[in-house]
């Protein structure tokens, strides 16, 4: 685990809620790919539900992050892909099953027109720093 710097609200600019503005470290990049509701099995996870979307997204994430050898610890910042701006309840709601409020990445939220396939609702990629 490398040691990060948050900084939720530089000097002239509104805090933020629900990320931190700046997340600094030094170490190895570890680049996530954007994670979507699929189980182990290649299946769709949480058909029009996008709080079970959000929990399959997050444990795959987790998955994907040890097998870099990292945690969410690690992560430095997050980007949400939504088909739906309502779906970010949900997506925050499994986001704090694993990354505390203390330890928010920067993290930017983008609505979409679609993603890869129409049934998933979300998309979600993380990027993490390791001790060099």
């Amino acid at each position: 685990m490398s040691e990060l710097t948050r900084i939720p609200a530089p000097d002239g600019v509104a805090p933020a809620a629900q990320y931190s503005h700046v997340v600094l470290g030094t170490g190895r990049f570890v680049a996530i790919s954007g994670q979507v509701a699929l189980g182990e099995d290649g299946e769709l996870v949480g058909e029009g539900d996008p709080a079970a979307q959000a929990r399959q997204v997050f444990e795959n994430l987790r998955r994907c992050l040890a097998a870099a050898g990292a945690t969410f610890d690690d992560v430095v910042k997050l980007t949400y892909f939504v088909t739906d701006m309502a779906h970010m309840p949900a997506v925050r709601a499994a986001r704090a099953a694993y990354i505390p409020d203390d330890r928010l990445p920067a993290a930017s939220a983008v609505r979409v027109a679609g993603l890869v396939r129409p049934e998933f609702l979300m998309e979600v990629e993380a990027y993490a720093v390791l001790q060099g």
